[in-house]
C-alpha cells in the first residue's frame, strides 16, 4: 500500500464516528448515482398486461445488436411464448432514430480479425433467436416505424388494450393501420414504374449478365443501379445472387443454416473486413475489393461459402 494511501486511510479513522457515518454515506450515494447513471441495461424486458414487450435500448448506436442483447432476449422470448398469461410480444427500438441498426459489426468485426469466438458465437446465436421468433406460438410483433403504421404509441395501446386476442384479432389491428397508412399517404409504390425494368434488366442467369444489361440498357434507371453494383464487392454480388437462387425454395431454419455457413465464410474472407474499414473505420468510401472483378471470382470460391461447416454447422 502506497504512503498516500496509507495517510488518507490513518486521516479518516481519526475523525469521529459521525463524520466516519456521513462520509460513508455520502460516498455510497456517489456510488450508486454513478452506477445508475453509466450502466443502462441493453435491452429492457416489461409485461404490460398481457404483453411482452422488449426495447432495444441502445439508441446511442441505432439498437444495434449484440451478444449480451440475444443472450437476454431469447430466454424471455420462450418463457412469454409458454407463458398463459401472456397474449402478445411486441419488440421496439429506443429512441427516435432507428429500430434497430442490424449486428453490432464493429464488435464482430474486431473479434474476427484475431478469431476470436464472437465471431461464431454472434452468428449462431442470433440465428437461433431468428428461428426462436420465426416458430413462436404467440404473435410477435416488430414497431419499426410510426410513420408508415400511422403512430406507433396508438398501435401499441390498441394491442395491449386487446382482451386475451387471437391472431385474427392481432391481424385486424395492424391491418386496420397500414389500411388507414395508406389511405394517408399520397406517395405511390416507390418502385411501382420501375417494376418492368426490374424484370427485364435483372431476369439473367448470372450477376455478369445482369450488369451487362445495365450497361447496354442506357437509362437513367439502368445507370444508377449499374454505378451502384459496380462498387460493390465483387465476391459478395456473386454469394448473394446465389442465395436469392437457392433460398427461394428452403424453409425458414433450411435458410439459417445457409446464412450461418454464410457469415462463417465471409468472416474467414477480406471483403467484410475490407467493407467495414470504408464505411465505418477510415470511411473514406474507397474499398479495394479481392478480387477486384467479377469474372475473378470463381463459381467454385462462390460454392464453398455454401458448403457444410460439419459439427461447427448451426443446429436448430
Amino acid at each position: 500500500m502506497s504512503f498516500t494511501v496509507l495517510t488518507s486511510t490513518y486521516s479518516f479513522m481519526c475523525l469521529p464516528v459521525s463524520s466516519r457515518l456521513r462520509s460513508l454515506c455520502r460516498l455510497q450515494r456517489i456510488q450508486c448515482h454513478m452506477m445508475s447513471s453509466c450502466v443502462e441495461p441493453e435491452v429492457l424486458l416489461e409485461k404490460v398486461g398481457r404483453v411482452g414487450v422488449i426495447t432495444m435500448n441502445r439508441p446511442k448506436v441505432l439498437n444495434a445488436l449484440n451478444l449480451t442483447m440475444i443472450r437476454h432476449i431469447y430466454p424471455q422470448l420462450k418463457k412469454w411464448e409458454h407463458d398463459s398469461e401472456t397474449d402478445i410480444i411486441i419488440i421496439k427500438g429506443a429512441g427516435e432514430k432507428a429500430f434497430c441498426a442490424g449486428g453490432d459489426i464493429r464488435a464482430v468485426t474486431e473479434a474476427g480479425k484475431v478469431s476470436g469466438s464472437l465471431a461464431q458465437d454472434f452468428f449462431r446465436e442470433e440465428y437461433i433467436l431468428n428461428n426462436a421468433i420465426g416458430t413462436c406460438k404467440k404473435p410477435y410483433i416488430a414497431l419499426i416505424d410510426g410513420i408508415t403504421m400511422g403512430g406507433i404509441p396508438d398501435l401499441e395501446k390498441e394491442l395491449v388494450d386487446l382482451k386475451s386476442p387471437s391472431a385474427d384479432d392481432v391481424s385486424r389491428v395492424l391491418d386496420s393501420y397500414q389500411t388507414q397508412s395508406s389511405l394517408d399517404s399520397e406517395k405511390p409504390f416507390v418502385l411501382d414504374q420501375h417494376m418492368s425494368d426490374i424484370d427485364r434488366l435483372f431476369g439473367s442467369s448470372s450477376v455478369e449478365g445482369i450488369m451487362q444489361n445495365l450497361k447496354a440498357d442506357g437509362s437513367e434507371f439502368a445507370k444508377k443501379h449499374a454505378e451502384a453494383l459496380s462498387k460493390m464487392s465483387p465476391t459478395s454480388l456473386k454469394i448473394t445472387y446465389k442465395q436469392l437462387q437457392v433460398g427461394a425454395s428452403l424453409s425458414l431454419q433450411d435458410v439459417l443454416v445457409m446464412e450461418y455457413r454464410l457469415s462463417q465464410a465471409c468472416m474467414r474472407g477480406c471483403d467484410f473486413y475490407e467493407g467495414v474499414r470504408a464505411v465505418l473505420v477510415d470511411r473514406d468510401q474507397n474499398p479495394k475489393w479481392n478480387p477486384s472483378t467479377l469474372e475473378e471470382v470463381s463459381d467454385q470460391s462462390v460454392d464453398q461459402c455454401f458448403s457444410s461447416l460439419g459439427d461447427k454447422d448451426l443446429a436448430l
